[in-house]
């Protein structure tokens, strides 16, 4: 007979360890604190600046004074990680994104005012040309193509500013072939051997980033040179499994200290699948229209928000998160906190 076969019962009653919260907490598997997350932050041109992104609603692009003020609330709660991306004046866009290494550009002015107002908060700028790029692609547009060798050549500049304003990790987002590895030599090269990466390294190509980016502008735009119409030749397929542990296994091999799966609730026998894969660290990114589904549904009474938002991140963390990247962050920790 198995395990619950009828010559068990009634010796064993699974029901004994669920009577009340004391014993359930007792026998908990899986736990949750603010230690587990990291919370993305827009950041915005100009002073005093706080927009609230329409999409994603409670989320807000920030001026750097009001993103520092945020930051210290966050490392109060007990949040120690954010993952920041900046939105870009249209001016300053083109196809080669030249304005992502500039020492005084907006993401390297907020690195710095973060670090030196609360300097334990580990800071993981977003590394992609697409925040800067005329056609909203995470890389060079050549012959019609994102070009990837070309790309690296810039993410290595993006990253190393990066470095230089004080970030702790760089977060690579572009899933260019071979870029984990030029970012760890270019990162050694200028001296930044303790500086980290957390690659998105199974990033797929998902309909579930429509907020995010919204929040940057960064989709893919219409335009008179040729460029793809989507990111389909860079980012993964989501019908794919097996690619997901080979894209991880390659950025370990080539220097990667985290790796991430993004999206999250829906992708989690991947985050599975890579966790036994692995053995370094594992994050996930709970995104930005799985934010705002549960936003909208608790909006029209549908769904208890605070209640779906904790079962979906300690969903995330069963499946073997390390650090769940989650724009309930902050909600989240405040409910911990109680």
């Amino acid at each position: 007979m198995g395990v619950r076969g009828p010559i068990m019962f009634p010796l064993h009653r699974g029901r004994r360890l669920r009577v009340n919260e004391s014993i359930r907490s007792l026998v908990r598997e899986t736990t949750l604190s603010p230690a587990d997350f990291m919370f993305p932050m827009f950041i915005a041109e100009g002073e005093n600046v706080q927009v609230e992104i329409p999409s994603m609603p409670g989320i807000f692009r920030r001026s750097i004074d009001l993103t520092v003020k945020e930051v210290q609330e966050l490392f109060d709660l007990g949040i120690r990680a954010v993952n920041i991306y900046v939105k870009v004046s249209e001016d300053l866009k083109d196809n080669i994104g030249k304005e992502a290494w500039n020492p005084n550009g907006l993401m390297q002015q907020a690195i710095r005012a973060i670090k030196a107002a609360c300097p334990e908060m580990i800071v993981m700028p977003d590394v992609a040309l697409d925040p800067y790029s005329v056609y909203g692609h995470d890389g060079i547009i050549e012959n019609g193509d994102v070009a990837n060798d070309a790309t690296n050549d810039a993410l290595v500049k993006m990253a190393v500013s990066h470095a230089q304003a004080g970030a702790d990790f760089v977060a690579p987002s572009d899933m260019m072939d071979g870029r984990v590895l030029r970012l760890r030599q270019g990162l050694d090269a200028a001296g930044f051997e303790n500086v980290g990466i957390m690659s998105y390294s199974a990033k797929y190509a998902s309909a579930f980033y429509g907020p995010f980016r919204d929040a940057l502008d960064s989709a893919p735009r219409e335009s008179d040179v040729v460029v793809p119409k989507d990111k389909k030749t860079y980012q993964m397929d989501y019908a794919n499994r097996i690619e997901a542990i080979k894209e991880v296994l390659w950025d370990v091999e080539e220097g990667a200290d985290m790796v991430m799966v993004k999206p999250g609730i829906a992708y989690l026998d991947i985050v599975r699948e890579v966790k036994n894969a692995v053995n370094v660290p594992v994050t996930v990114f709970h995104v930005s229209g799985e934010y705002a589904m549960i936003k909208a549904a608790a909006e029209r009474g549908w769904l208890d928000n605070d209640k779906i938002m904790m079962e979906q991140l300690m969903c995330i963390k069963r499946a073997g998160a390390s650090l769940i990247s989650t724009y309930f962050a902050k909600e989240a920790a405040i409910l911990l906190k109680k």
